[in-house]
């Protein structure tokens, strides 16, 4: 994925839109910052999340840091990839190392998030 296609939120997750399902993941910042991703704790399908709210965790040799969704819906899919392979949000934070995908109940929220030029002025700023 391009990170030119994607939204992103203040807490460094970021949304790309297909249809009413958002896939969301963390920035290639955040996995940096993080750096060795040991472990991801995944939401069950089927959960409802709202925007803001916290959706799983992500473990590092560092630390242990939420993950908080940047719209609202319910969990359609997550990435059971990352069980045997949490590296992969270190390895490709836009692509294979997507976290989960929800069924998005209010588009209008997208509005509300940053564009990739926004969001690396935030680093910046």
């Amino acid at each position: 994925m391009n990170p030119d296609d994607l939204k992103f939120s203040k807490s460094h997750e970021w949304v790309k839109l297909e249809g009413n399902v958002a896939i969301i993941g963390i920035s290639d910042y955040a996995q940096h910052e993080l750096n060795d991703i040991v472990f991801v704790e995944l939401p069950e399908i089927g959960k409802q999340i709202s925007a803001g709210g916290e959706f799983g965790v992500l473990e590092s040799v560092k630390t242990a840091s939420d993950l908080y969704s940047p719209v609202s819906g319910e969990v359609l899919e997550v990435n059971s990839e990352l069980e045997n392979s949490p590296d992969l949000v270190n390895k490709e934070p836009y692509g294979k190392g997507w976290i989960v995908k929800l069924q998005l109940s209010n588009p209008s929220e997208l509005d509300s998030l940053l564009n990739h030029t926004d969001y690396q002025n935030l680093l910046k700023g």
